[in-house]
């Protein structure tokens, strides 16, 4: 930035929309495929967890040290094997979800009362049934608590992934540090921002929408 120069220059943002749709593209994908995978792995793992109880300290102690790693030393050690890939981003993104994901589905299926499991069962439910039927309807909001959590701070590490090559939302915040141009360092920081609330937005929408007992209550 020079001198003279204004903070945001909105001719320059005007120019550049294709910019801006393409790389939010590249940040939903990211973050999707992120939070869409964690899902899966945390989903699996806290089944392990609530069929066998003595999995829970090893799986949280894996997925907590995995959560405290800091992402550029996580990209680091990936790079020599993954590359410079959406592989590589996606990984770390991936190993962020697992600690938030696991304990939250862990938790709203636990809290699900005896008494309803119990009558479930006094009605003929299977286990697979109670589980399917009763116990992830119950825990839905405080899944998807989980997830609103695990997606917003993906959004957030996204931009994080521009040093590898990917970044989304990123790519434009770091190019604004190299050249010194405030413009698109905003626009990079302002459009990360935005998408978070907008994803948070949708998901407590879509939350209110499938536990319409939870809004009531």
């Amino acid at each position: 930035m020079t001198e003279g120069e204004p903070l945001i220059r909105w001719d320059w943002i005007a120019s550049h929309l294709d910019e801006f749709a393409f790389r939010l593209g590249e940040h939903v994908e990211l973050t999707v495929i992120a939070v869409g995978v964690g899902f899966v792995i945390a989903f699996a793992l806290s089944l392990l967890i609530l069929r066998a109880p003595r999995t829970e300290g090893p799986i949280t102690a894996v997925t907590g040290t995995m959560y405290t790693i800091p992402s550029l030393a996580l990209f680091a050690l990936l790079i020599p094997y993954t590359g410079l890939t959406v592989v590589t981003a996606e990984i770390g993104l991936v190993s962020y979800t697992l600690l938030i994901l696991v304990r939250n589905i862990v938790r709203g299926i636990r809290g699900v009362p005896a008494d309803v499991r119990e009558a479930a069962v006094g009605m003929g439910y299977a286990p697979r049934e109670v589980l399917w039927r009763i116990e992830l309807p119950l825990a839905l909001a405080v899944i998807i608590a989980g997830v609103r959590l695990a997606t917003i701070s993906t959004i957030g590490l996204v931009t994080v992934t521009s040093l590898i090559g990917q970044g989304g939302f990123g790519f434009l915040i770091l190019i604004g540090i190299q050249r010194f141009f405030t413009t698109e360092l905003i626009a990079g920081a302002v459009l990360s921002v935005a998408l978070a609330i907008l994803a948070d937005a949708l998901l407590v929408l879509l939350q209110r929408r499938l536990t319409p007992w939870a809004r009531a209550a």
